[in-house]
């Protein structure tokens, strides 16, 4: 008759199912280390405000755009008011380029002849800015 096998390896160190050990459990097993919960939960911090930081400055970047666009536009209403408070004696046209000029009395006047055709006749005042009329009927300063 055979003899009955006796495993030589203490029963205390044997599992009978290896696989559900939290530890590798033989020398041919995948190293398996527990995790450090600080320093993934630091990691995940850091890359949260790492990410958080890079979406911020982009949108302050875009609120900034949005606030020099936000300016231009005022600018371009004041002096749309200034325009349109003055003697104008033509009919402007989109996208053409007229000069505007400051007379003595304080008061604005717009012309089509810029500052340095005059010639020999005197200028109405002043020379203020070069502007150009926009198709929504603000004006912009072109030079």
């Amino acid at each position: 008759m055979a003899e009955e096998f006796k495993n030589p390896i203490d029963a205390d160190k044997v599992a009978e199912k290896p696989s559900t050990l939290p530890y590798a459990h033989h020398v041919g097993s995948a190293v398996i280390k527990p995790l450090d919960l600080g320093k993934t939960i630091g990691r995940a911090v850091a890359a949260m405000e790492h990410q958080t930081d890079l979406q911020l400055a982009q949108i302050k970047e875009q609120v900034e755009l949005l606030m020099r666009q936000a300016d231009a536009i005022q600018q371009r209403k004041k002096l749309a008011h200034i325009i349109y408070s003055c003697e104008i004696r033509f009919r402007p046209e989109i996208n053409h380029i007229y000069h505007l000029y400051q007379r003595p009395d304080g008061s604005h006047m717009l012309s089509m002849i810029g500052p340095n055709e005059w010639g020999r006749s005197k200028t109405p005042g002043s020379y203020v800015y070069s502007v150009k009329l926009l198709a929504d009927h603000t004006w912009e300063i072109v030079q």
